[in-house]
């Protein structure tokens, strides 16, 4: 990838997930979420969480709080483009901008519009219709920008 030309793509070092659930709980996404953020976030990755909601960024800040009896996940809400985000971990109500994180997770109705420039882009579904068809709406979105996603469809599982 040329360093000059922020449109090329190194399809080496970018990687798209779908985590589709077996549970049916938005708890279930926010915790399966929030364990790719531990992993991630301890190989030294800055990731971005999009959210839709203030509720639903809060959900998420005081899960990242308590996700460890031993330690937080350092993090902040990030409210709108206008803020910026020094710590390691942001819960974004606002597009991710791609120079700024290594991983994004995404929780939200939309696909960022540019999601072919990320790094690393894992969603997240539980086994709900309406979330089961934005993901499905997604995997289209991204297969036009020409990414085939792998696919962790724990529903699948004997």
């Amino acid at each position: 990838m040329s360093e000059n030309n922020p449109d090329a793509k190194d399809d080496r070092n970018q990687s798209y997930w779908f985590h589709i659930l077996s549970q049916s709980s938005p708890a279930a996404r926010n915790l399966h979420a929030a364990k790719l953020v531990d992993k991630a976030w301890q190989q030294g990755d800055r990731v971005g969480i999009v959210c839709d909601t203030m509720q639903h960024a809060q959900e998420l800040d005081d899960l990242l709080w308590n996700f460890s009896p031993d330690a937080f996940i350092p993090h902040s809400i990030v409210p709108d483009s206008s803020t910026t985000c020094t710590d390691p971990v942001g819960v974004l109500l606002c597009p991710p901008v791609a120079e700024d994180w290594d991983t994004v997770i995404i929780l939200s109705e939309t696909l960022p519009a540019d999601a072919d420039r990320f790094k690393r882009l894992a969603l997240v579904a539980h086994n709900d219709e309406t979330v089961l068809g934005q993901a499905r709406s997604h995997f289209k979105q991204l297969r036009a920008l020409g990414i085939e996603a792998r696919v962790h469809d724990q529903r699948k599982r004997g």
